[in-house]
């Protein structure tokens, strides 16, 4: 198989796949190897594909009706803390960015949906010994918050606003 049937592949299986995919797996299903997968999924993009990794696997960039961006600020032993919250409000965790001295905007795609998610991330992050973003500008960053509603917005803001996470 060539590299645009290859890319043509990568693009089928996350069109129709219902969940994100990892490399691993795309490559396993392709026989080639995870970074060639990668690889080509750098071209996808860079062709203006919308793809994103996140922490299950690729998949393309979700549409929302309603987006926010929310600044926050809390220490790290927090993190689970927050994201549930903003869940448990209605909201999806789009991604979170901070605003780094030599490299300036660092983003982090998250697709954070349920409860579920937020374990995930905490435990991958706990696994890997791995360092938030936010631990590089002393706990200050942004999410991108997906939601339904205003109320769910609002209710987002609200409890993050009493545990203190709220950056205002």
């Amino acid at each position: 198989m060539d590299s645009n049937a290859r890319r043509a592949r990568i693009q089928a299986m996350l069109t129709t796949g219902p969940t994100p995919i990892s490399a691993s797996q795309i490559a396993k299903k392709l026989r080639v190897s995870r970074q060639t997968v990668v690889g080509d999924v750098a071209l996808l993009r860079a062709e203006g594909e919308p793809i994103v990794a996140t922490l299950k696997g690729y998949e393309y960039e979700a549409q929302y009706t309603h987006k926010a961006i929310i600044v926050c600020r809390h220490f790290p032993n927090d993190t689970a803390d927050e994201l549930t919250r903003i869940v448990n409000a209605g909201g999806t965790i789009v991604d979170v960015e901070v605003s780094h001295p030599l490299y300036g905007q660092l983003k982090g795609m998250l697709q954070i949906k349920t409860v579920a998610d937020v374990n995930l991330f905490v435990g991958k992050l706990k696994e890997q010994q791995g360092h938030l973003l936010s631990e590089l500008t002393d706990g200050v960053h942004t999410h991108t918050v997906a939601y339904e509603t205003p109320a769910q917005l609002t209710a987002i803001q609200t409890t993050l606003r009493e545990a203190g996470y709220l950056y205002e």
